[in-house]
Parts: structure tokens; sequence; C-alpha cells
């Protein structure tokens, strides 16, 4: 496990409002991150769920090598794995950053990335006593649930503390159009997208 902080990768950990840093013992809650859009709002549902509970945030990104774990070692020259770590872990540190900016949740946080599947890497990091798993759910099309399976289905199957899944925006299925007629090569006028909006 590799922890980050806003310094950048590997240091100790990141600190909240007052400077705290999160306490032994103390109740967490622990959010899968990945940077996409469901990601972000989940982790900030993640921090205002610590903030109203007085908990740790937890924000934990998993990753894998390009074709997993047999792919990888089957590969004939594959990257270094110090190298993806340290790419994760920026990765890790610009979902924290478009979140939260640079004041970041305003809870004792710790940041950490895992090398594994997201699934049991979430499960087994929320495995504390009085923690809460929070993950994005929702915003899947038949042919990507059958490639990719559901992490939050996994942890509300696996995990052994409650589990929030947090649904997405709105504002995601209306990028999806906006990328679709862009895409498609269908005029697009600007007024269609402030509408509702007032």
């Amino acid at each position: 496990m590799m922890r980050a902080s806003g310094a950048g990768v590997g240091g100790e950990s990141g600190a909240g409002e007052d400077g705290a840093r999160p306490g032994p013992g103390r109740r967490r809650v622990v959010v899968g991150v990945s940077g996409s859009p469901g990601s972000l709002a989940a982790l900030h549902r993640a921090a205002y769920e610590a903030r109203r509970g007085g908990a740790d945030l937890l924000a934990v990104l998993a990753w894998e090598p390009p074709g997993g774990t047999y792919g990888y070692r089957r590969a004939v020259c594959p990257p270094p794995l110090e190298d993806l770590r340290q790419d994760a872990g920026r990765r890790l540190l610009d979902a924290l950053g478009s979140a939260f900016g640079p004041d970041g949740p305003e809870v004792p946080f710790q940041a950490v990335v895992v090398q594994g599947a997201a699934g049991p890497a979430l499960v087994e990091s929320a495995a504390g006593e009085g923690d809460l798993l929070v993950v994005g759910a929702g915003g899947r099309g038949p042919l990507r649930r059958a490639l990719f399976p559901s992490v939050a289905r996994y942890c509300l199957a696996h995990a052994g503390c409650p589990v929030l899944a947090v649904p997405p925006s709105p504002l995601v299925s209306d990028l999806a159009a906006v990328r679709r007629r862009i895409g498609l090569h269908l005029p697009l006028d600007a007024r269609e997208l402030t509408v509702g909006t007032r």
C-alpha cells in the first residue's frame, strides 16, 4: 500500500482543516476513487459523511497493471510496477484536487493507492469496526455491465460494513448527451445547455 498526500506521492497522509491527522481507532469513511464523475460525487458525499460523523476520510484508488497481473507477467517488455504505482498516485491526487481544490476535504484524511481489483481492495480497506464504505453507482449500459463487473455490486455483496452507493449526478447524463451530439456532428445550441438551470 502506498500513501499519497497533497504534497505528492509517497507522503504519509493528508491533514484536515484543523491540521489533525487521522487517529488510530477513529471511525473512518472509506471511499473508492477513480477520477470519474461518479467517483468524484462519491468523494464529496464521503467527505460530507465524515464531517457529519466526526470521522476520518480514507480515499482509495485501486489499480492493476495493463492486462491484469497475468497479462503483465507474460508481457515482453512491461512497464516497471513502480512507474504504474506513481501514475496511480498522481491520478488520485488529481481526483482529490478536482474534488476539493487546494484546501482539501476539510476533515482528517488519508489517500492510498492499492494494487488490485477495485472491489476487493475497497472491501479490505473498509474492514475496520464502525467503517462506512462509499462508492459511486449507476450509469452503466448493458455492454459495459457485461465486460466490467460492477464495483458497487461487489462491495454491497461482500463488505462487512455499511455501504453507501451514490448515484451519478444528473449532469453526467447531460454531458454524455452533449458528447454524443458532438461525436455525431449534430448541431449544438449552447442555449440548450442552460435550460433548466435558471
